[in-house]
Parts: structure tokens; C-alpha cells; sequence
């Protein structure tokens, strides 16, 4: 029986790609590094500080990751405040409501920091709906380590094989499967060169998993 959806934020709440994209390339510049687009692409739905240690290990960088995580949240914070077209993405606040409305508990469990988390829900007033946020930048381990939503799952209240977890990236999908829960796959045009091969279920409009449609796949 479905009793909680564990919701990753970037690209499954809002699009905020482009703008860390952006964020990432000017701390690239800053740290003079070539970073290729492949490499990027690896590091979807990683912490920024695993990220930036990985970084500082392949370029040899001296300076130290926290430093590297630093530039890159600066540089977020501006292009944050400062872009308008920043928005949800299209249904999901509907499908949102709609499992709130069934009493569905909502967990969010992403690899953002909580600083940008809580921009994120200040400005589209989204705590009313969700009983906690977990930050993998405040966790051991990052995506696709499984630890992230098994503390999801423990914050929701609920046994694991009642959850349901929402994706967009490769590493976010391994993740919940290594977690044993049942994953969806969002396969949007905001996510690029990832694998859902894994998912349980793919789906590239939120209006396919309303309440309604997958509250039986977990019975």
C-alpha cells in the first residue's frame, strides 16, 4: 500500500539545472580546470562536496574542496536571485496537492545543500505539504549511495516497501534501488544522457502517477 513519496528536487520539483550549470562553469573558470561535458554529466544528482573532491583529486587543485563548494554557492546564490524564469516544473504542484490530499506523506530527499532546498520551498511555499527535507550534503554518503532515502523512509514514518521514490538522474534511481523502493523515473526534457533502465516505472509527465493511477502498484 503507497504511504509516502520521497520527491528528489532538481529536475523532478523544479529545473534548477541550468542555473547550478551555470554556478558550476564559472567555478570551473574561477579554478581554472577544463571540465568536459561527459565528466559533467557523471556528476548528476552527486552533493556538491563529493563532486568538489572529486575535482580537486582529478586536477590536482589546491585549494581545498570546501573552497571549491563555497565558489560555486556564490555564484548560485547571485544567478538564483537574480533569474525570474526560475519556476516549477509543469504539473508537479498539482500532483503534489493531490497526494497530500490523500494523505499521502511527502519526504523531499536531494543531493541539493539545505540553504538552496529552503530558497527553493520559501519561494513556491512548499513546506505546508512536505514533513521533512533531507540533504544529502548533510549526509556520509551521496547519490547513488542508498542512504539518503532510507533516512527518507525513516523520516516519513513508514516501512520502505510502502515508499515510493520520484527521479530524474541515474545515480537518484541506483540509489533507490539499492534502498529497496519502489522508484518512478521522470524522464523530462530538463533531463539529458540519463539511464531509467532501472526504474520501476518511467513516466515523462507528472499527470501519468497521480494518486489515483499508482496507489495500487505497491499492494
Amino acid at each position: 500500500m503507497l504511504k509516502a513519496v520521497l520527491f528528489d528536487m532538481d529536475g523532478v520539483i523544479v529545473d534548477t539545472e541550468p542555473l547550478h550549470r551555470k554556478a558550476y562553469f564559472l567555478m570551473f573558470d574561477d579554478m581554472n580546470i577544463e571540465v568536459t561535458e561527459t565528466l559533467y554529466t557523471s556528476f548528476t544528482g552527486q552533493s556538491t562536496l563529493n563532486i568538489c573532491k572529486k575535482l580537486v583529486d582529478m586536477f590536482s587543485i589546491p585549494e581545498a574542496p570546501e573552497a571549491l563548494v563555497a565558489c560555486k554557492r556564490k555564484h548560485f546564490k547571485y544567478l538564483f536571485e537574480n533569474d525570474s524564469s526560475l519556476q516549477l516544473l509543469d504539473g508537479v504542484l498539482d500532483l503534489i496537492k493531490d497526494y497530500h490530499a490523500n494523505n499521502i506523506t511527502l519526504v523531499l530527499a536531494s543531493s541539493a545543500s539545505m540553504p538552496n532546498i529552503d530558497r527553493i520551498f520559501d519561494r513556491f511555499d512548499l513546506n505546508q505539504y512536505f514533513v521533512a527535507k533531507l540533504s544529502g550534503a548533510d549526509l556520509k554518503e551521496s547519490k547513488p549511495h542508498p542512504e539518503i532515502f532510507i533516512k527518507a523512509a525513516e523520516a516519513a514514518g513508514h516501512a520502505r516497501e510502502h515508499c515510493v521514490v520520484i527521479e530524474d538522474s541515474t545515480n537518484g534511481i541506483k540509489a533507490a534501488n539499492d534502498a529497496g523502493i519502489y522508484v518512478i523515473g521522470y524522464d523530462s526534457k530538463h533531463s539529458t544522457d540519463q539511464d531509467y533502465s532501472n526504474a520501476n516505472m518511467v513516466v515523462n509527465h507528472f499527470n501519468m502517477i497521480g494518486y489515483e493511477k499508482i496507489k495500487h502498484h505497491l499492494s
